[in-house]
């Protein structure tokens, strides 16, 4: 090992740095406040029991106080350290879940490409399936890709927001009709209802536009045959607030509290073999949140769920 490499492993702010972690996140800087702090005790704890030899309570009130303090360094050691396991183990489920994502897609592109040059004896009809098989296997895949440059942006925290003044109720009438198609073909029928004379909000269009579209494509589907999708706008305070109601699978209480993390799908979804990549949610938080709105959730397993989320109403 180099000279250069030795006195790389001790720049221990570049390494916080590219792990993306703070100092007191950092093992390498803990270690060393740890191996401080130690010898630190050690040399205090002689000069203690020198000093007060007469009175051992004091020496032992001290020697506590001071192992208190290690005990919080070497807490907090371990906890950097299960931060980066479970960075890691994201990383390998992010592996999987993408790999899994796009062979799918990739793999009825292939197929759908290789009838349409091979074969020459394809109706008109067949030619439009197949057409329309490669179109939702390029969506899927671009739609794949968007998130995770989302993912990324937000947490480096660099996604660029846009605000301006819009109407909500306009925003999801479009997003309900982009859906209809797709609803209609899992069987569920999406419902739009909106106060009168709502106001309009103040945030980016594009970003709340790919929160609907999250919210809405969650509720169709993980809703049953014949399901039912609600979609609901009104004034609440300063804000307008949306709700996204669907009679669907649900969610267990005891993972409701990651449903808003990266990666997260419910056991009901999986055991459904709906497909996802459990970053949709992950996203609608991060834009609402940025927008200054709340993002919320009821859910009950077996019965549906109800998304919601408020806006900042513009104001004069």
């Amino acid at each position: 090992m180099s000279l250069r490499n030795i006195l790389n492993q001790f720049n221990i702010a570049k390494q916080c740095r590219q792990y993306n972690l703070s100092l007191w996140q950092c093992p390498g800087f803990l270690t060393i406040v740890m191996g401080v702090t130690t010898l630190i005790v050690m040399s205090g704890t002689y000069l203690i029991a020198n000093h007060y030899a007469e009175e051992p309570e004091v020496a032992a009130l001290i020697v506590i106080i001071v192992t208190a303090i290690i005990f919080v360094i070497g807490y907090l050691i371990v906890n950097s350290f299960n931060y980066l396991a479970e960075a890691n183990r994201m990383k390998s489920e992010f592996v999987g879940i993408v790999s899994h994502q796009l062979r799918t897609p990739l793999s009825a592109l292939k197929w759908a490409l290789g009838l349409l040059i091979k074969e020459e004896a394809l109706s008109e009809e067949q030619r439009k399936e197949y057409l329309e098989i490669v179109k939702s296997s390029n969506n899927r895949m671009i739609k794949l890709v968007n998130d995770l440059l989302d993912i990324s942006r937000i947490e480096r925290g660099k996604i660029d927001i846009k605000p301006q003044k819009f109407s909500l109720a306009k925003l999801a009438q479009e997003s309900v009709s982009d859906l209809e198609l797709a609803a209609r073909k899992n069987n569920v029928k999406i419902e739009l209802k909106n106060d009168e004379n709502l106001p309009d909000v103040w945030a980016d269009p594009s970003r709340i536009r790919l929160v609907l579209q999250n919210l809405l494509d969650n509720a169709v589907k993980y809703s049953n045959d014949n399901g039912r999708v609600e979609v609901k706008i009104g004034r609440e305070g300063d804000n307008l607030r949306c709700e996204i109601i669907d009679n669907g699978v649900g969610i267990s209480v005891s993972q409701q509290s990651q449903v808003f993390q990266k990666f997260f799908r419910s056991d009901n979804i999986k055991k459904n073999q709906v497909e996802g990549t459990g970053l949709g949610l992950f996203i609608v938080k991060a834009i609402i949140e940025m927008s200054k709105g709340k993002v919320d959730f009821e859910s009950k397993e077996g019965k549906g769920s109800n998304f919601w989320f408020t806006i900042p109403i513009i104001k004069f």
